[in-house]
Formats: structure tokens, C-alpha cells, sequence
């Protein structure tokens, strides 16, 4: 299963959509900001299921659970923002998280900054921003037998 990780997007769905058609995805994760770009992805996207959560720039969206903690293909996933965890002071609150709650793959956005890191059976992703002006990032995770592969790409 291939899955496309987008993160702050900041209303340009544009960018996303452009990803989608690209990579051909089974299904998309966006890790908020904003959430309603996830919601017109899902619209022009109809086939590919758009899994997603609030950010900080979302408002209060009682609709939404703040994470979300789930199995694909055998393997758990942590899904989060990232603000509720204080990750721009660096992702070891989100870490333990994902630890104690046994995942293989925790998602994170909040600071913009893309990362891809395997850690003691860990995958440890933050798409970047998906909606930057500057460089716009996104990643990819392929899961397969309970494992995943991730990786890293510029829009």
C-alpha cells in the first residue's frame, strides 16, 4: 500500500493534487493545516481515501479528533499535528507517543521542516509543508508484511 504524507498545506491544495496525480497513492494522510484542504483533496479525489487531522491554524474542529492512531497493512501509524506535543522543540514527546502506543510509523507537521528517520523500528516522518512557497515537500511511505519504507520528495 502506498501511502502520500502531506503536512501544512496552508490553502494551496493545488500542490497536493498535483502530488496525487504524480504518485498514484492508495491513500492520503495530512497531518493538518489545514484540514480543509484535506477535505477538497478528498473532494477532487473521490477513489483515494484522505485520512486526516486539525492543526493549530485549524480552529477548534470538534468533528476531528486531534490524532489519530490506526493499522494499515499490519502496521500501526500515529498521526498527529504535532502542536500537542510541542514538536518544534523537538519530536520526543510525539516519540514516546508513538513508542507507547506500539506504532511502526508516527506522522507529524507543525514545524515545516521535513524529516525521515528510522529509529529503532520506528519511522519517524514530517512531510515538511506541503504548501511552502519556497520548497513544498511531501513523503511517501510504502507498507507491506507490517513494515514501511518512507521517503522524502520535493513538489
Amino acid at each position: 500500500m502506498k501511502l502520500v504524507l502531506f503536512s501544512d498545506s496552508h490553502g494551496n491544495v493545488a500542490n497536493m493534487a498535483d502530488v496525487v496525480r504524480l504518485e498514484h497513492p492508495d491513500r492520503v494522510l495530512h497531518m493538518g493545516d489545514l484540514a480543509q484542504d484535506a477535505e477538497e483533496l478528498a473532494r477532487q479525489f473521490p477513489d483515494i481515501p484522505v485520512t486526516y487531522v486539525p492543526g493549530n491554524c485549524d480552529g477548534r474542529r470538534p468533528d476531528l479528533p486531534d490524532e489519530r492512531c490506526f493499522t494499515l497493512e499490519g502496521c500501526k501509524i500515529l498521526m498527529t499535528h504535532g502542536h500537542t506535543y510541542h514538536v518544534k522543540m523537538g519530536p520526543g514527546a510525539a516519540i514516546r507517543a508513538a513508542r507507547e502506543a506500539g506504532a511502526g510509523l508516527l506522522c507529524f507537521g507543525h514545524t515545516h521542516e521535513a524529516l525521515c528517520e528510522f529509529q529503532n523500528g520506528l519511522w519517524i516522518v514530517n512531510p515538511g509543508a506541503a504548501g511552502s512557497l519556497v520548497q513544498p515537500t511531501y513523503a511517501v511511505a510504502v507498507l507491506e508484511e507490517g513494515g514501511a519504507v518512507c521517503y522524502l520528495s520535493h513538489i
